[in-house]
């Protein structure tokens, strides 16, 4: 069996990579790992609470793994922080890293070379498959997610929960999964839960930054550093 840490961001590519994974008996995962802004007390990028965060660990019934990160880290401090956690997963007979990555190469091309610096290996479940397969399958299965965080054009449907009817009004050049980094989402419901996660909308805020400064965001490459809008909608444990 191997044993497996798994790259945990609380939306919808990990929940459905990890309802993959579960069903694999060929794979121990150990622990959910997420980065953490620490300053703000969210995951990275996507700007969920950490105590939505929290519950979704519960409920799913894997221990969570917390790297905290300073809010802005550079790429050296990144790798810094990642390669001394991934040598303490490898110290406890980690031998592999799961990912929710579904076609973007060079951050898959990152990802592999940081690991091999440690000798683990990564798996990616959804690698290749077509985003509109994936978000159907998704959604076929009862899972639920909502939109946190999306790119500064797509200020409409922040905040909305991922239906049929929301995928098919997005516009042409929008991945339906969000895989260019359009949008972020939160997961609160689906087979691998015990129990639905409980939240309330809040307050929705613009932000601007120079993004992303790590190769955390699983949806945009390492290397870009144009400056972006995002608006993030607030989601409360109710």
């Amino acid at each position: 069996m191997q044993k497996c840490i798994f790259n945990w961001s609380g939306g919808k590519d990990s929940a459905l990579a990890l309802y993959h994974c579960l069903q694999n008996p060929d794979l121990e995962i150990k622990y959910l790992v997420t980065t953490i802004n620490d300053a703000a007390d969210r995951i990275s990028m996507h700007g969920v609470r950490t105590e939505l965060l929290i519950k979704q660990a519960e409920s799913i019934g894997i221990p969570l793994y917390q790297i905290r990160l300073p809010e802005m880290p550079g790429m050296q401090e990144y790798d810094e922080v990642m390669h001394r956690h991934l040598t303490h997963f490898k110290s406890e007979g980690i031998t592999h890293a799961i990912f929710g990555d579904i076609f973007l190469e060079d951050l898959k091309a990152y990802r592999d070379a940081r690991l091999s610096e440690v000798g683990i290996v990564g798996i990616y479940p959804l690698w290749k498959r077509d985003t509109s397969e994936l978000i159907n399958e998704f959604l076929g299965l009862g899972f639920g997610t909502v939109i946190a965080c999306t790119q500064e054009r797509l200020e409409r449907i922040v905040g909305k929960e991922i239906s049929p009817e929301l995928i098919d009004a997005l516009p042409d050049d929008v991945d339906v999964c969000g895989e260019n980094g359009e949008f972020h989402t939160f997961t609160f419901k689906g087979p691998i839960f015990k129990n639905t996660i409980p939240y309330k909308i809040g307050v929705k805020i613009f932000k601007e930054y120079n993004a992303p400064q790590n190769a955390d965001d699983s949806c945009v490459s390492p290397t870009d550093q144009k400056r972006s809008g995002f608006w993030y909608c607030d989601l409360l444990l109710a």
